[in-house]
């Protein structure tokens, strides 16, 4: 019998300490969100992201069409610049046309960045819509307005994740090295391919959008990580699996890279730097340390699955959006409990 002690103890630890882990996450706040309207009724079918930006303009951008339209904090529109037909050049007009925008972001003065993966720029507009400049970039995917004038750029195809360009379009930096996770150069930087957002303390946050785990990496402005948040809860563990079986396939069979996204938008709140990101129709609340306060199902007040591809955290609302069904408001539960 005193030889079967240790194991007999030892198992009994175990389950203990499962216990302990299952009432942590008992402890987080879980539930379903409905929104209680839908908002900025034009735009839907294209729709590929909303920020607000550090002059305080509301930017919303969906490819093909509408292009970049923008409202003041009053949510009155005050510009629009279109984006070129298809098959269609461009012209001379008031506002030079984007070729196809996939990400958009604006600073505290009103400067406007704008992803052109059609083009292979990022053009930068002023406040009121006069393109400054445009900055050659191969298949730039992602921008985010930083500091001083610079802007952080991801792309497709760069060594790096994130490249920063000063005011006047140089590059000054480049940061982030891709994960690790298939063999074959041209899948491996495929998966690492993400989205970027700020905090108000000049955080930057790369959300990868096909990492098996779903990981958030924060960045200080000069590029050093300081921390990963990442979603490996035991109900995720089925999806990673599958997806890391399907990155195999591909490799193995040399299939151009094409999977599904895991995380499909990330969003930040600036006061705190807590992010929020989406798996599909699943909402998941961190704090600043990375951990998980929150999971929700996400709904339309139709009842809908919101299948999210934007998120915007405002001081007292929430802006999720999906292509095509457009942009819903949502009250921040987390306010709420408070």
């Amino acid at each position: 019998m005193k030889k079967r002690v240790g194991p007999i103890v030892k198992i009994v630890a175990v389950l203990c300490l499962l216990a302990c882990l299952a009432g942590r996450v008992l402890a987080q706040e879980e539930g379903e969100l409905t929104a209680q309207r839908r908002v900025f009724p034009g735009i839907g079918p294209g729709l590929r992201t909303v920020k607000r930006g550090g002059d305080g303009r509301l930017h919303i951008l969906a490819s093909p069409s509408p292009g970049l339209v923008v409202f003041d904090a009053a949510g009155k529109q005050v510009l629009s610049i279109a984006e070129l037909a298809p098959g269609s050049t461009a012209s001379k007009g008031d506002h030079p046309p984007i070729t196809f925008g996939e990400d958009c972001d604006a600073d505290a003065q009103g400067k406007i960045y704008v992803a052109d993966r059609g083009a292979n720029l990022v053009q930068v507009f002023s406040p009121e819509g006069t393109l400054l400049r445009s900055i050659p970039v191969k298949a730039p995917v992602a921008v985010a307005a930083l500091p001083e004038g610079e802007v952080a750029v991801g792309t497709l195809r760069e060594p790096n994740l994130v490249i920063v360009f000063d005011k006047n379009g140089r590059d000054v930096r480049e940061f982030g090295e891709p994960e690790p996770i298939a063999e074959r150069p041209d899948l491996n930087r495929y998966l690492n391919i993400g989205e970027m957002a700020t905090d108000g303390q000049g955080h930057l946050y790369y959300a990868f959008a096909y990492l098996p785990e779903p990981t958030v990496r924060q960045f200080d402005r000069l590029g050093y990580a300081r921390q990963d948040i990442q979603y490996t809860a035991l109900d995720a563990w089925p999806a990673a699996q599958a997806t890391r079986k399907e990155i195999e396939r591909q490799e193995r069979r040399g299939d151009p890279p094409s999977l599904k996204r895991i995380l499909t938008a990330v969003g930040v709140d600036r006061s705190n730097g807590e992010v929020w990101i989406a798996l599909n129709n699943t909402l998941l609340r961190f704090d600043k340390e990375g951990n998980r306060r929150a999971s929700y199902k996400i709904y339309t007040p139709q009842g809908a699955r919101l299948e999210a591809n934007t998120i915007l955290v405002e001081p007292d609302r929430l802006l999720i959006g999906e292509d095509p069904l457009g942009i819903y408001e949502f009250s921040r539960p987390d306010k709420k409990a408070q």
